[in-house]
């Protein structure tokens, strides 16, 4: 075993406290920056390969929509490790306790000149498809799910870094049962007070339960972060992303890491994912068990295969 699988990173009372408190934690380091740089380098090029991805409907693979970069930890290597690091799965757990599943993944890259991403919230990710992608429970004090974004090259402020409002996550100032509609050509990148910023598609405004109200901006705070270092957060929480100013060439990349209790229904009574103006079908998706164990039998889980082939899914339960 490696040192880290010795060592325990859960969040300290003070780190949780604050955690509860804003809504976010980090950053923590889990890769140097030369580590992360040559590995990224190389994974970039693999990914390339689709032939093992789990999505491999037309338009995922033709990379017309946002979902072609979903869950590429289920046929990846170092995406398949990532995911279960226990510098992330241990502070993960200290919020959503011992029993917790990775049910999605995906890629925010950002370009030279690319708009900000709009200040948005997702407690049950119908934001974009309609349909609750997770279900918490009757009952239960907290929604969404715990995201834990890494930086797999420099996120900057002028390279379009992360953006939060502390303590927003407790309060859902939008509806995500209206539904946004999906034109690119108009929604990409929308100025506004000032900032062009967009959400892949959608004006994320459509879905605001007061049409008047505007996020509190003089309250946000910029998330810099170095290549390998990741912050674990709501995604209730108000947050956002500043634009890439072009200042520099390079990419902005940041992966997150999704992660929900095994209580938590995932892709509740749907076979299809449709969003961003496409659908994928589900029939090869399964969430990754990635502490403790899973008591419930919801979901399908993907089951550890080998570093060729990282996950396999298995049956569903009662299917």
């Amino acid at each position: 075993m490696t040192t880290a699988q010795h060592s325990n990173f859960s969040l300290s009372d003070e780190e949780l406290a604050a955690f509860h408190r804003n809504g976010y934690a980090g950053p923590f380091t889990l890769y140097e920056p030369d580590e992360i740089k040559k590995t990224w380098g190389r994974t970039r090029l693999e990914l390339l390969d689709r032939s093992a991805a789990v999505y491999q409907d037309e338009a995922a693979v033709s990379g017309a929509t946002n979902i072609s970069n979903y869950d590429r930890h289920l046929d990846h290597g170092f995406l398949a490790e990532h995911i279960t690091r226990p510098e992330i799965v241990h502070r993960v757990s200290s919020v959503l306790g011992p029993d917790a599943l990775c049910w999605r993944t995906e890629f925010f890259p950002k370009y030279a000149g690319d708009e900000g991403t709009d200040w948005h919230q997702a407690d049950t990710f119908a934001n974009a498809s309609g349909t609750p992608q997770i279900q918490w429970p009757g009952g239960s004090d907290f929604g969404g799910t715990i995201t834990v974004w890494c930086a797999f090259t420099e996120a900057s402020v002028d390279m379009g870094c992360l953006q939060f409002i502390p303590g927003t996550h407790r309060t859902m100032f939008y509806d995500e049962t209206k539904r946004m509609h999906y034109d690119p050509s108009d929604n990409t990148s929308v100025e506004k007070d000032g900032v062009r910023r967009g959400f892949f598609g959608y004006d994320y405004r459509e879905l605001q339960i007061d049409p008047d109200w505007k996020p509190d901006e003089s309250k946000a705070v910029s998330m810099e972060m170095r290549a390998g270092q990741f912050i674990v957060f709501w995604s209730t929480l108000m947050h956002a992303s500043h634009p890439h100013e072009g200042r520099t060439k390079d990419m902005r990349m940041g992966f997150a890491s999704r992660y929900v209790p095994t209580s938590v229904e995932i892709y509740p009574g749907t076979t299809d994912i449709e969003e961003y103006g496409g659908r994928v079908s589900l029939e090869r998706y399964g969430a990754v068990l990635v502490s403790g164990a899973d008591e419930y039998g919801h979901n399908r889980l993907a089951e550890c295969t080998t570093q060729d082939q990282p996950f396999r899914p298995a049956s569903r339960a009662g299917a």
